[in-house]
């Protein structure tokens, strides 16, 4: 028997950097800021910086995003914000398809060990329900439309198109985005 998931908000820092930080503190990795952050202000964040600025985040309210967690153990990130606040608001390739102040899910990971147990099914519907909890009005994600192809899983981050059309996402619009070779595009679910 497999243990229940549960998603929560990701407001604990030590069980985001569980799942999307670096084993070693002074790396310099995403740690899932590139979209959350302007470009300027992420590249100027570098080592203990980085989780500095994650551990701020988690105090915000809204937090970063959404934890998946099996039993107390942290197994699966997700980053959800308003768009407002990330850089898909000043995005070229990313469209706004209205005025609305959607919610952006944007960011997967799933724990070595854990993966092919459902568990960013599971991130997707923790998210849309919490941003339906905090009032969004829609949420949006931009994942490769792979057309079911493998998509490399250091570029799966983002999400397959397949991923959000089982949550009852449609696709939005085109983008100029590419990534591993696939098309991204803008996916919408309406909470309303």
């Amino acid at each position: 028997m497999t243990t229940p998931l549960e998603v929560r908000p990701a407001v604990v820092f030590d069980d985001v950097a569980a799942v999307v930080g670096p084993r070693n503190p002074t790396s310099n990795v995403c740690f899932c800021l590139s979209y959350r952050l302007g470009s300027k202000d992420n590249t100027a964040l570098r080592g203990p910086a980085r989780a500095a600025k994650v551990r701020e985040l988690c105090a915000q309210d809204p937090p970063p995003g959404v934890l998946a967690y099996a039993g107390d153990e942290p197994v699966g990130w997700a980053a959800l914000h308003p768009r407002s606040g990330t850089s898909f608001a000043r995005a070229r390739k990313i469209p706004h398809v209205d005025d609305l102040d959607v919610w952006s899910l944007w960011c997967f990971r799933v724990r070595p060990g854990h993966r092919g147990q459902g568990i960013a099914h599971a991130l997707v519907e923790g998210a849309v329900a919490y941003a339906r909890e905090r009032g969004a009005p829609a949420i949006e994600s931009y994942p490769v439309d792979n057309r079911g192809e493998r998509v490399d899983l250091t570029m799966a981050y983002v999400g397959t198109r397949g991923l959000f059309e089982r949550a009852g996402f449609t696709k939005a619009a085109d983008t100029g985005s590419v990534l591993a070779g696939f098309p991204r595009i803008l996916m919408r679910l309406d909470l309303r």
